[in-house]
């Protein structure tokens, strides 16, 4: 059993809706308009559980009594460097040709916050890209449209099945939610 309180998905993913309905969970979802801005001196590592902390306490009002709100944020990391959504088709276009070929860093944050608690904790997964070519990247782009993916990708498309060669770590954290460690943290929360 997941558990018995209600739980909140403050969130708009389909992915991560569709990863907690795969896993059992029972939920209902409140997307949240939060700023997804940062710091620009703050370590790129910190970042995904800093937003995802940011979002949960956005969310706060939706706690009534013995509900927990989940929040979480993905990033992915080349180079130190931060990709999020892709602006536009350059965008896209530009951030998948810097990952075509290389390893980069999947981390994504998650908070679990209560009215009496509060859970925030990260999960890094490593993926390897095999090359791209542009005809690639294009055909992607287009049949795929990943404006609303960090990194301008998702591991459960076209992409994912045809051009990544392995992962180290968590498939699900790639998807955007580290199903395994939210179900571990729950147990942290009284029943």
């Amino acid at each position: 059993m997941v558990t018995k309180r209600p739980l909140i998905l403050a969130s708009s993913s389909p992915r991560r809706s569709q990863l907690l309905q795969e896993a059992g969970f029972e939920f209902t979802v409140h997307g949240l308009n939060v700023d997804e801005s940062f710091p620009a001196d703050m370590p790129v590592e910190t970042v995904a559980v800093y937003l995802a902390r940011h979002k949960a306490l956005a969310g706060r009002h939706l706690i009534k009594n013995r509900e927990i709100l989940i929040a979480a944020d993905s990033v992915v990391i080349v180079d130190g460097q931060i990709f999020n959504k892709p602006v536009d088709q350059a965008d896209a276009f530009r951030m998948i040709r810097r990952l075509s070929g290389r390893q980069h860093t999947v981390i994504t944050g998650v908070c679990l916050l209560s009215a009496e608690q509060e859970r925030s904790f990260s999960d890094h997964t490593q993926v390897f890209f095999a090359e791209l070519s542009d005809t690639e990247i294009d055909h992607y782009i287009q049949n795929y449209k990943p404006y609303d993916k960090a990194g301008a990708y998702g591991v459960q498309e076209w992409i994912g099945h045809c051009k990544i060669e392995r992962i180290e770590g968590s498939y699900t954290n790639v998807m955007g939610l580290p199903v395994h460690r939210v179900y571990a943290e729950l147990q942290h929360f009284a029943p």
